[in-house]
């Protein structure tokens, strides 16, 4: 035993030695790509990986032409980005549903088709319809209270070119009301979302008066 001892202190010494700054640094990036690949690639081939990483660091002939290595790659990004989108959409979903649940709980608040829930701010007076015409008055925000859009004053819009949310709202609205509007995001802008202002899976609130009604 005692000698065993000896001679694994008389190898530490060389051991530690073989260890330069520029071992410890491959060391590093190796340990760094493993753990990143792993992550992206859990049934990674590693003897294929480090034999193209041989071959290209040496530039040594590559095992594959160009062509199919960029086509490999590119399809192993879209998959990426498909299951990074995948779960977003859950994450979102999950957030919806939450916030959804909390706004349908609240005092005064009564669901319509599609999920759209509504609250009556203020009646209205004139009769509700299927109008080809509304003007309306509006501010919306995203569910954590951002404003995205507003109307500088009244606007004439035709019923059949706004959102789903928007429409069933309308539709049940009489002249002269005022409500607060929830839109679960399958009734507004979906998994697409709206550009910059409107991120996807993104329910919405408006405050939305419907000021009159035409054919």
């Amino acid at each position: 035993m005692l000698r065993c001892l000896l001679l694994l202190l008389c190898l530490s010494p060389a051991l530690l030695a073989a260890s330069t700054p520029e071992d410890d640094l491959a060391y590093s990036l190796g340990a760094r790509l493993g753990e990143r690949l792993r992550s992206e690639v859990p049934d990674l081939q590693l003897e294929a990986l480090l034999e193209g990483m041989r071959q290209a660091y040496r530039a040594e002939p590559l095992r594959l032409p160009p062509e199919r290595i960029d086509n490999l790659l590119d399809e192993h990004e879209e998959r990426l980005a498909l299951r990074a989108a995948a779960v977003r959409h859950e994450q979102a979903r999950a957030t919806e549903q939450r916030f959804l649940a909390a706004e349908k709980a609240k005092p005064g608040v009564r669901e319509l088709a599609g999920g759209v829930l509504v609250h009556e701010l203020r009646p209205g007076t004139g009769k509700a319809g299927n109008a080809a015409r509304v003007q309306v008055r509006y501010r919306g925000e995203l569910a954590d209270g951002s404003l995205f859009d507003q109307s500088e004053g009244p606007q004439w819009f035709r019923l059949n070119s706004l959102i789903s949310g928007w429409q069933t709202a309308l539709r049940a609205m009489p002249v002269g009301a005022k409500w607060r509007v929830v839109i679960p995001a399958a009734q507004a802008y979906g998994q697409a979302g709206a550009g910059d202002l409107i991120p996807p899976d993104a329910p919405l609130v408006f405050e939305l008066e419907l000021l009159d009604i035409a054919d």
